[in-house]
């Protein structure tokens, strides 16, 4: 077993189930209809990749697993998700910040991974990749929409950005697996996706009338998360998302 193949998909899978569940808790709490349903389809999309990432964990691990055992039988230590996936989802202003740095990420992560030399991972990128495509455009539209809008949503949308802004650097801080994987050409070398992000982020907050925190560009940010150390959030996640298997081992339905 390659465990350093393992790892790097789990660490995948693991973003995408995070990130999706998050955004699964705005069903019903939309400030409009549209919103409400974008975001739960932007979470289905990433629970989506999730699994094809899970089934392929599984694959390769053998002993038996399945997709269901990594996101309902491990504890929180194993996961390996990045930290800003697992904050709360706060005001509207926040989650749309947290997924605009997260969905431009993805979209030139997943644009790189899409030329993996593992076939399999290429092709759930290629897949995801037109998903995260639209995810981009949403969440970049409602930062323009949000920072062109009224004074209050300009204060809200500037506020999270600068309240989340030391999260997105762990996203391209390889980890060991990651090291040793682009070696061999399956992962990409995200430190040189940092300036396409930088790009696409100064961009938005350019057309929305927002402050590029210029003097943070460079700060210290918050990491972890790759290596299992994770915020006391994901604890309150996993406590609910693993629930019924845990009292139930072995359940279907």
């Amino acid at each position: 077993m390659n465990s350093n193949l393992l790892n790097y998909v789990l660490q995948l899978a693991d973003n995408g189930l995070i990130y999706g569940h998050r955004l699964s808790e705005w069903c019903g709490h939309g400030p409009i209809l549209e919103v409400d349903m974008a975001l739960s389809n932007i979470a289905l999309d990433s629970i989506g990749a999730a699994r094809s990432f899970y089934q392929y964990a599984a694959s390769i691990e053998g002993n038996g697993k399945t997709e269901d055992s990594y996101p309902y039988l491990r504890e929180v230590t194993d996961f390996k998700n990045a930290l800003i996936l697992e904050l709360p989802n706060g005001g509207f202003a926040d989650t749309i910040a947290r997924s605009f740095f997260f969905d431009a990420f993805q979209f030139h992560f997943y644009t790189a991974l899409c030329h993996s030399t593992d076939k399999q991972i290429a092709g759930i990128a290629e897949k995801s990749l037109k998903e995260v495509t639209y995810h981009l455009r949403f969440s970049s539209e409602w930062v323009i929409r949000l920072g062109d809008g009224t004074e209050e949503s300009k204060q809200k949308i500037q506020a999270a950005i600068e309240n989340i802004w030391t999260y997105p650097g762990e996203l391209f801080e390889p980890s060991v697996e990651e090291k040793a994987l682009m070696l061999e050409g399956i992962a990409p070398d995200i430190t040189l996706l940092k300036s396409s992000w930088n790009d696409t982020v100064a961009r938005t907050l350019e057309e929305a009338t927002l402050q590029f925190p210029m003097s943070k560009a460079d700060a210290w940010h918050h990491s972890g998360g790759k290596k299992g150390i994770h915020t006391e959030y994901l604890g309150f996640i996993l406590a609910e998302m693993q629930h019924l298997q845990r009292v139930y081992p072995g359940c279907e339905w």
